[in-house]
């Protein structure tokens, strides 16, 4: 597909193009920008300034149900603006689109390969890199931290305005990483981040929650659609069918979002857990997981992470016990297997928020009863 068929398809129409002083003032500014907020990542300011110069921009009429700002297309390396935008924030609005050049890597057909955390050949990974890449743009623009209420689910968050939930759930995995894998494989397109992850939890968690990231993206894009749709609506039963379908889809988003950060909870804590070995791992086991409220996603309903949080704590009292009276653990001791925590192969995540109330209901909160697999 030409470039000007697939601008055609995306409801762009070019209304002029930058002149290259603009381009570079631009260039300037974000190399600037990125070089400040990332030191650890080396980045030569005057190579950035080069490389992003070269980048075609213009200003373009978008749909009028387009949000975008800005966006970047890779098979002519261009970033298009959107003439509704405001125009002295050029540089802040073109951070995201300039990582998305900066991480491209195209074969010898010009066809994407990889583009950060993203893998061509798998269609896997778009929410992923989309998150990381907006969390890297929200630090170079310096966005301040903002609580946030989106479809019932409060959180904290630097970018408030474009993919907050899936901004959220990559936050919380680099709660486990540091931000350091997850940026270096953003600007790199390596697998330094999804190796780190792995390590932390398990290469099927890392592949589940790749692919409720890109299916968050889907059904986003689906209720918006469904949003649109609605402003034109003239009949009864046209309403009465997008309203459900809006509702049905605010629903779906929730669950998700929910499910995906009980994974994140359950199968990293149970790892760093298992990796215990004397009161002082105990300590800070404790803080951390005390501490990870502050970057996770809440709802009047929710109740996972405290019901997880108890249970560990109880698990975790056993083996503070086991360490006064034995010493230190040996994690290679087969005697010792007995403080591990370990899931059955065919248990599955599906203790939520829903189940967790009707559990509680039925038998009254009772420790212990309560074991691993029912989370």
């Amino acid at each position: 597909m030409s470039i000007d068929s697939v601008l055609k398809k995306e409801g762009i129409t070019v209304i002029s193009k930058l002149d290259t002083i603009k381009v570079n003032t631009i260039a300037a500014n974000i190399a600037s920008k990125l070089c400040l907020a990332f030191p650890e990542h080396n980045l030569n300011r005057s190579a950035l300034f080069s490389s992003l110069s070269r980048i075609d921009m213009y200003i373009a009429k978008m749909q009028k149900d387009d949000s975008a700002c800005a966006k970047y297309f890779y098979k002519n390396n261009s970033i298009y603006f959107n003439k509704e935008t405001n125009l002295n924030f050029m540089a802040s609005l073109a951070v995201h689109e300039c990582i998305h050049y900066i991480q491209e890597i195209k074969n010898e057909n010009n066809e994407l390969v990889k583009m950060g955390l993203y893998n061509g050949n798998s269609n896997l990974g778009l929410g992923l890199n989309e998150a990381a890449v907006q969390l890297m743009t929200s630090e170079a623009n310096m966005q301040n931290e903002t609580e946030e209420i989106y479809f019932n689910i409060s959180l904290k968050t630097i970018s408030p305005n474009y993919y907050p939930l899936e901004c959220s759930l990559v936050n919380q995995m680099a709660y486990f990483t540091g931000t350091y894998p997850l940026y270096n494989s953003t600007l790199n397109s390596n697998n330094v981040f999804k190796n780190t992850f792995i390590a932390k939890s398990d290469k099927k968690t890392y592949y589940i929650i790749s692919k409720n990231l890109d299916k968050l993206l889907t059904f986003e894009n689906d209720l918006n659609y469904y949003v649109t749709e609605l402003k034109y609506a003239n009949k009864v039963s046209s309403i009465k069918l997008l309203n459900s379908l809006i509702l049905s889809k605010k629903k779906d988003i929730y669950n998700l979002f929910f499910k995906t950060q009980n994974l994140i909870i359950k199968k990293c804590f149970l790892s760093e857990f298992n990796s215990i070995r004397n009161l002082e791992d105990i300590k800070e086991f404790t803080q951390k997981f005390y501490n990870f409220k502050n970057v996770m996603g809440y709802s009047d309903e929710y109740t996972y992470y405290n019901d997880f949080y108890r249970y560990i704590m109880e698990e975790l009292d056993k083996k503070r016990t086991y360490i006064k009276t034995y010493g230190d653990i040996n994690l290679f001791e087969p005697k010792e297997t007995s403080l591990v925590l370990i899931e059955e192969s065919k248990s599955f995540i599906s203790f939520t928020y829903t189940f967790a109330k009707k559990i509680k209901k039925l038998f009254g909160y009772n420790k212990n009863k309560v074991d691993i697999n029912d989370f």
